[in-house]
């Protein structure tokens, strides 16, 4: 794939498909997925093509049936036997799935929604912006790249990523950027 600088985007074909140079000129442009969207492409490029296994058996989706673990909080803080139980289901979920849902956490869903709002300004913001941002050192108090693992992964997912680690050490409010710095949390 090679990106011009007005957004041109030319595919090779089967025969001289470059994967290194192609992931190398996605991640230089440091536009991500987004920009890929914006640019308009028609098709999508051949890193993101997740190899189909033909072997593996189909199910129907009717026979599988897969529900995401839950764990509600409810009274942690006031009943130690409760909340023995609550780190042992997280344990579990933590090893059998990698994640869960947290129910009863006290958090407003208008937390929830000014976070989800503060995700769209950033996403939405002018691309020479998030270019500034872009990068791939995981100690930078803001990551924000298409891919943590664009380099090594089979192949890349459609996704952009923007973080950073709230613990053990919060970052300077002035380190994030301002669309979404402040979140008003009543806890």
């Amino acid at each position: 794939m090679e990106i011009s600088k007005n957004n041109e985007i030319s595919m090779p074909t089967k025969h001289d498909y470059d994967r290194a140079s192609e992931l190398k000129a996605f991640d230089e442009t440091k536009d991500g997925v987004k920009g890929l969207v914006d640019a308009s492409v028609t098709s999508i490029p051949r890193m993101f093509h997740h190899k189909f296994d033909k072997d593996s058996s189909s199910t129907s989706s009717n026979d599988t049936k897969l529900v995401v673990p839950s764990v509600d909080l409810v009274d942690i803080h006031q009943d130690p036997t409760r909340r023995k139980i609550v780190v042992e289901k997280i344990r579990e979920a933590s090893e059998t799935w990698g994640f869960f849902q947290i129910v009863n956490h006290g958090i407003e869903v208008s937390v929830f929604d000014e976070m989800k709002d503060g995700v769209v300004r950033f996403f939405e913001q002018d691309s020479e912006v998030k270019r500034e941002l872009y990068q791939r050192d995981p100690t930078k108090p803001l990551v924000y790249n298409s891919n943590f693992d664009l380099y090594s992964s089979p192949a890349a997912n459609w996704r952009d990523t923007f973080y950073c680690f709230m613990a053990p050490n919060s970052p300077n409010p002035e380190d994030l950027p301002s669309v979404c710095r402040y979140v008003r949390c009543n806890i």
